[in-house]
């Protein structure tokens, strides 16, 4: 991890709309993933149990998308060119951030049983080693931007679509040959993953049809496949729209290409389902066509119309105001979005120390997340309401940091 402060002038280099979608699905990854309680949650923050999407199944796989443009802009310094040092240093990042998920991983456990009184030693390395996650969130990232990285690189950016189109390709086949369609320990991602990490290394909170639960891991290492491809698309959208200058044709181009990846994944769909869970091929381009799109609807925002209200000036003291909400609400996202991974880790382990400090109140024990849900957001607001009330309250505050990291230009980067 290595932090700079970056003056005024580089800042302006940095892609507004790019930042700004990118904090909006941080913000939306901390918001979905910590409810007061799961007990308790509103429809739309729920994932698909399997086949189909919800509006929480969009937000990581917005980011991997967000991740390809962005790792478009930055090797342009090196001419897209795949040498030894340049893969090196791919490699290299996408290891920490593997390590950061095991990490995150280790430090819940620890705090877990250190809270039950476990003795140093089994917490700190027995129990972990024995029931650590291999596979998660993070080590999917890190897989995916070493692979995708190394890919990019030696195929070029504008051949990354086909590159893409051929992993998808594969998955689709090895999915129909072994007919991994449904929820179940037959499925080949489960099989994988099972055989190589072992039950107790992996995910297994989904349930079946029956309500079972299944060791089956929705970051499956199979389904890194078309991650990976999601991510060489997001490449090749970045390809698109930073080698022509006109905003316009930027639109013209995010949408085009957003329509195009809708109307095929919609239709692929008949075949093989979206699933969030199995990352399958329609899903990939039916959630690249959306974030696409949502790009070019912020593109137009905030490099044609912000700049716009910017040069006609205010006269009263209300259009003063209006002008001032109108032309910052992008703000509190952009915060978010220059330092993406790094307030993604601390929400993590902000969660994780809240729940493990335990304490009696009225009789009852509590720990602060809990007590903040039952006892302060649940009375005011109910149980669904009290639930989306303690998440959004840990995304304000995390966006108090990310507002200090910003105003100080201060890009923690991973």
């Amino acid at each position: 991890m290595s932090q700079e402060t970056l003056t005024a002038a580089p800042a302006k280099k940095r892609l507004l709309s790019l930042d700004v979608l990118r904090g909006i699905t941080i913000a939306g990854m901390i918001l979905v993933n910590n409810p007061g309680t799961w007990s308790h949650i509103y429809a739309p923050l729920k994932h698909a149990p399997w086949d189909g999407c919800t509006p929480t199944d969009l937000v990581f796989p917005f980011f991997v998308f967000c991740m390809g443009i962005a790792m478009y802009i930055s090797h342009k310094k090196t001419n897209h060119t795949l040498t030894l040092p340049v893969a090196q240093k791919i490699i290299t990042r996408g290891l920490l951030i593997v390590i950061i998920g095991w990490a995150l991983s280790w430090f819940g456990m620890f705090l877990g049983q250190i809270t039950n009184g476990e003795c140093l030693g089994y917490a700190a390395w027995t129990y972990p080693i024995e029931n650590i996650r291999i596979l998660g969130v993070f080590p999917r990232l890190g897989l995916v931007s070493i692979l995708g990285g190394l890919l990019m690189l030696a195929a070029k950016p504008k051949n990354c679509p086909w590159v893409a189109a051929v992993l998808m390709v594969i998955y689709c086949i090895i999915q129909s040959a072994t007919n991994s369609f449904e929820l179940n320990e037959q499925n080949i991602v489960s099989v994988l993953d099972v055989n190589l990490f072992g039950q107790d290394h992996i995910y297994h909170g989904l349930k079946d049809a029956l309500g079972n639960n299944v060791y089956f891991d929705p970051e499956g290492l199979l389904s890194t496949i078309p991650c990976v491809a999601h991510v060489l698309i997001g490449v090749w959208m970045g390809h698109l729209i930073m080698n022509v200058k006109d905003i316009w044709g930027k639109v013209t181009r995010l949408l085009l290409a957003g329509a195009v990846m809708m109307l095929v994944g919609f239709l692929l769909d008949y075949a093989y389902p979206i699933n969030k869970s199995m990352w399958s091929a329609s899903y990939v381009l039916v959630t690249c066509g959306l974030a696409s799109s949502l790009l070019a609807i912020l593109t137009c925002i905030l490099d044609i119309r912000l700049p716009e209200r910017n040069a006609k000036e205010a006269t009263t003291k209300c259009e003063v105001a209006t002008k001032k909400v109108a032309n910052n609400w992008y703000k509190f996202f952009e915060c978010f979005g220059v330092n993406p991974l790094f307030i993604f880790c601390l929400s993590a382990i902000v969660v994780k120390v809240m729940g493990n400090i335990r304490f009696e109140y009225h009789e009852q024990m509590y720990n602060v997340w809990s007590f903040w849900y039952k006892v302060c957001m649940q009375p005011l607001f109910g149980n669904e309401g009290g639930s989306l009330a303690c998440a959004l309250s840990l995304v304000c505050v995390l966006w108090g940091i990310a507002y200090l990291l910003y105003r100080k230009k201060i890009y923690i980067k991973l």
